[in-house]
C-alpha cells in the first residue's frame, strides 16, 4: 500500500508537463518573398489537464484523471517560450517548456515516514523545420519535419520515520521524431486563424505521440498581437520500468512579437 500511495504522487506530479509547443500558433503572416528572413518569438501559457496511465519503479501504471486547476496549485515554476526564422517558403522553429512541482504526502500510518517530498522537473524542447507549398499571401501551408526532446524526472525524500533521510529518483529522457502539417489564414486584416497537425515517435522514442492544436490570433499592430486556443498532446512511452501514456489538454494563450 505504502508503494501504491507513492507512485500515485509521482502520477500527480508528472501533470507538470505542459508541454509544449503550443507558442507556435504565433506564426508569421503569409505575404509575398523579399528574401528578407523574418522572426517571431512569443511567450505562452497552456492549462492542460492530464488523463492516462503512469508507472514509476517498475510498478504497474495506474490510471490518472487530473484537471488543471489541481497542479496550478503545487506549481513551483514555469517557463515557456518559442522563437521562429522563415525565409520565403522555408521556416525553422524551437519551443522549449519547462516546468517544476512539489508537493508534500502524508504516509500511512507514519511509520516508514512522516511523509514524503516529492519534487518532478520536465522539459520539453522541439525543433522543426518546413516548407510552404501553399503560399497564396492570404492563406499558407506548411509541411514540417523535425524532433522532440521529452525529459521527466521524479525526486522522492522521506521525511521522518524508518526511511527519513533517503531519497530516490525515476524518470526518463527520449527523443521523438516528428513530422506534420500547420496552416494559417487571414480571415480580416487583422484576425488570423492557425491549426497544425503533426505525429511522432513511431517506436523510435516513444510507440506514438500526437499534437493537435487550432486558435485564433489578433494583431493589436504590426509588431504585436495576441492568440488564444486550444491544444491536445497525446505520448505514450515505457522503457525500464517507466510508464507515461497520457493526453495533455486545454486552452493556450501567447503574447506574440514579430520583427
Amino acid at each position: 500500500m505504502f508503494l501504491k500511495s507513492l507512485k500515485s504522487i509521482a502520477a500527480a506530479a508528472l501533470l507538470a508537463v505542459a508541454l509544449s509547443t503550443g507558442a507556435r500558433a504565433a506564426d508569421l503572416p503569409p505575404g509575398p518573398d523579399t528574401g528578407d528572413w523574418k522572426f517571431v518569438a512569443a511567450l505562452y501559457g497552456w492549462g492542460a489537464g492530464l488523463n492516462g496511465d503512469v508507472g514509476v519503479f517498475g510498478l504497474p501504471a495506474q490510471n490518472v484523471d487530473l484537471p488543471f486547476s489541481d497542479v496550478i496549485q503545487n506549481l513551483d515554476f514555469a517557463a515557456m517560450g518559442m522563437a521562429e526564422a522563415r525565409k520565403g517558403r522555408f521556416m525553422m522553429g524551437m519551443d522549449a517548456t519547462y516546468t517544476n512541482v512539489s508537493m508534500s504526502v502524508n504516509t500511512p500510518k507514519g511509520i516508514l515516514a512522516n511523509k514524503i517530498d516529492v519534487t518532478n522537473t520536465s522539459l520539453m524542447l522541439s525543433g522543426v523545420a518546413g516548407y510552404g507549398i501553399v503560399d497564396t499571401g492570404m492563406a499558407r501551408l506548411d509541411l514540417i519535419a523535425g524532433a522532440r526532446l521529452w525529459s521527466v524526472n521524479n525526486d522522492f525524500d522521506a521525511r521522518g520515520g524508518q526511511l527519513g533521510g533517503r531519497s530516490k529518483s525515476d524518470g526518463a529522457t527520449w527523443v521523438d521524431p516528428l513530422v506534420g502539417a500547420k496552416l494559417r489564414v487571414d480571415l480580416l486584416p487583422r484576425v488570423y486563424m492557425t491549426s497544425w497537425a503533426m505525429i511522432g515517435g513511431f517506436g523510435v522514442g516513444s510507440d506514438l505521440m500526437w499534437d493537435l492544436m487550432g486558435g485564433a490570433g489578433y494583431d493589436f499592430t504590426d509588431n504585436f498581437s495576441l492568440f488564444a486556443g486550444y491544444r491536445a498532446v497525446s505520448v505514450d512511452y515505457s522503457n525500464d520500468g517507466f510508464v507515461y501514456d497520457v493526453v495533455e489538454q486545454g486552452p493556450l494563450a501567447a503574447l506574440v512579437v514579430k520583427f
